[in-house]
């Protein structure tokens, strides 16, 4: 009767053993820092080279900053929000004006899109090792991929990190129960409000998402979530929607205007700066303002698997099982919404006159389809998982399972659930059935692994070839860089107050000053030009000393060279570090 259980003393209780990351996402959250990182250190660097046009964000981050003005739209337009200026606006009121303090909130927007990014890969089925080589991808940095993440120019910076969440709370929207959506629907009209008033070139992509959630939660949006939502989407929009009501203009016009112009490009040349140099310019597969023969194999391999991809979705779609909220048809879905809305970006861009005119530039317009490289890149981690499995270090129970004569679905619910996948159910679960059901022939499924092993390889090697190059340009971009401050630092020396530049002169030599020197743009051939700040040629032009500005070797430089001499009017010039400056004789 006195027999009973010995209490151990507390000091032998043993402690918990303290969770560890698993090394895929370790690896992931090493390869985002780098990512992140590099990038720093090509701001640092000055890399990628700026512009007036960047210059122009930053002069309405600086009118911001001193309480000088709130502008809705880039100056200039009535299209194109300022959200990037008002972002660096107290930062360039703390440090300010510099082109590193206008970049450093469009790097915390990349840094944003990778784990946003990462996310949705494992919300949409995808198991660590995916998020792992979707984070790589999105990684690399070639020399467009950089400019449109980093240069503050209007637009880019923000577009992908803005679609990669508005997918995530699509999927939240079509999986969680009713009571806890609205903050969601709150959410997902103010994103998609903001993006109409910053840069419609992501609207496809708001479409499609959008019309995913209309065919599966139409009920819902008849009630208070469509009240919720459209309140949200007038909020985000309001910057728009105020300055047309008080100004009276149509951002709308303005864009479809701004497509326009400029000669009608030949229907080839559209087609091929679209659909052969676009897809590899905007992916990241190409050396610093240009793309090689052999970088544009991406042309190629693009709508291929663009199409298996959108495939693959459509037949998981259909032969899911479950209502609309089932974890299998939220994944199919969103994926194929993503993959439409990627083929609208792609359709728009080709159809436009930019692609043929300006095809390396204009590529730009193609940066939302990084936001698609989850569901792009879906077939191709199908094929080559089982290959990869049995080397991957926590794979072996995947690999087991599936090459069994017939795995049953709770099995595969027990690897969805060990890899951390999100979901209860894996999805894809009939293409691994079948894919274990064919183990025994094998050979088809072998070698289309290894095609996508290669596949996978090539976008991994491409882009880091194009990285390099960026790298290795960067001295060259600091260079130019550091003779614009010898610029500034002579203009400063000689007490210039007004000046007259080109367009890519003005805006850029203006900023970079604080607005101590202010730059009235001028043609070649000394005719006004097109002054985004109207202002500025105002004072220039009433000063009767100001100075003249233009880059050694340029026409313009050419031009005022004539206006040297003797003569009591003509021109004193100082030159310095590949720079001209013009100076009224006294």
């Amino acid at each position: 009767m006195t027999a009973g259980v010995r209490e151990e003393p507390r000091e032998t209780v043993r402690p918990r053993t303290p969770r560890r990351l698993p090394l895929p996402t370790l690896l992931a959250v090493l390869v985002g820092f780098a990512a992140v990182g590099y990038r720093l250190a090509l701001l640092f660097a000055d890399v990628p080279p700026t512009n007036s046009d960047e210059a122009t964000m930053g002069l309405a981050a600086l009118h911001i900053a001193r309480g000088d003005g709130f502008p809705v739209w880039f100056y200039g337009q009535a299209y194109m929000g300022t959200l990037e200026a008002y972002l660096a606006a107290p930062l360039i009121a703390l440090a300010g004006p510099s082109v590193l303090v206008l970049r450093l909130p469009t790097l915390a927007l990349y840094a944003l899109f990778l784990l946003l990014s990462w996310r949705l890969t494992r919300r949409l089925g995808g198991d660590r090792w995916y998020a792992l080589l979707v984070v790589a991808v999105l990684a690399l940095g070639a020399d467009r991929v950089v400019k449109n993440q980093l240069i503050a120019g209007g637009g880019y910076p923000e577009l992908n990190p803005a679609g990669a969440a508005l997918a995530l709370l699509t999927v939240g929207l079509c999986v969680t129960g009713p009571g806890a959506r609205l903050p969601r629907w709150a959410g997902w009209g103010l994103i998609a409000g903001v993006l109409l008033w910053v840069d419609p070139l992501i609207l496809p992509y708001v479409l499609t998402l959008g019309a995913l959630l209309v065919a599966w939660r139409w009920r819902e949006l008849a009630g208070r979530a469509g009240v919720v939502l459209a309140g949200a989407l007038l909020l985000g929009a309001a910057p728009m929607l105020v300055d047309s009501l008080r100004h009276g203009r149509n951002p709308v016009a303005a864009v479809l205007a701004a497509g326009g112009t400029g000669a009608a490009a030949d229907w080839a040349d559209r087609l091929y700066g679209g659909l052969v140099l676009g897809p590899p310019l905007a992916m990241g597969f190409c050396s610093p303002g240009r793309c090689a023969t052999w970088q544009l194999w991406w042309a190629v391999a693009f709508p291929v698997l663009l199409a298996l991809a959108a495939f693959t979705a459509w037949h998981t779609l259909r032969r899911a099982s479950g209502g609309p909220g089932s974890p299998e048809r939220v994944s199919a879905g969103v994926r194929l919404a993503l993959l439409g809305g990627a083929t609208g970006v792609l359709a728009a861009y080709a159809l436009s006159n930019a692609a043929g005119r300006t095809p390396i530039e204009s590529s730009r317009y193609l940066s939302c389809l990084a936001v698609a490289v989850p569901a792009l890149l879906w077939p191709l981690w199908q094929a080559a998982r089982p290959l990869a499995a049995r080397r991957l270090t926590g794979q072996r129970h995947f690999a087991d399972v599936a090459a069994s004569e017939r795995p049953t679905e709770r099995q595969l619910g027990e690897v969805a659930v060990s890899e951390g996948g999100g979901y209860r159910r894996f999805p894809e679960v009939a293409s691994i059935k079948a894919t274990g059901e064919r183990s025994g022939a094998g050979a088809s499924s072998r070698v289309a692994g290894v095609g996508a092993v290669a596949v996978l390889a090539g976008v991994l090697g491409t882009g880091t070839a194009a990285t390099v190059e960026v790298i290795r340009a960067a001295p060259a971009v600091h260079a130019e860089a550091d003779r614009h401050r010898s610029l500034v630092d002579t203009l400063g020396a000689l007490g210039v107050r007004h000046a007259r530049g080109g367009y890519w002169t003005c805006n850029r030599l203006t900023y970079a000053t604080g607005e101590n020197v202010l730059c009235a743009v001028v043609e070649d051939d000394l005719r006004p030009g097109f002054d985004r700040l109207p202002a500025y040629r105002r004072e220039v032009a009433a000063d009767p000393d100001a100075a003249w500005v233009a880059q050694a070797g340029s026409p313009l430089a050419a031009r005022l060279d004539a206006r040297l001499g003797p003569e009591p009017d003509a021109l004193d010039v100082v030159t310095v570090a590949g720079w001209r400056i013009y100076l009224p004789r006294r």
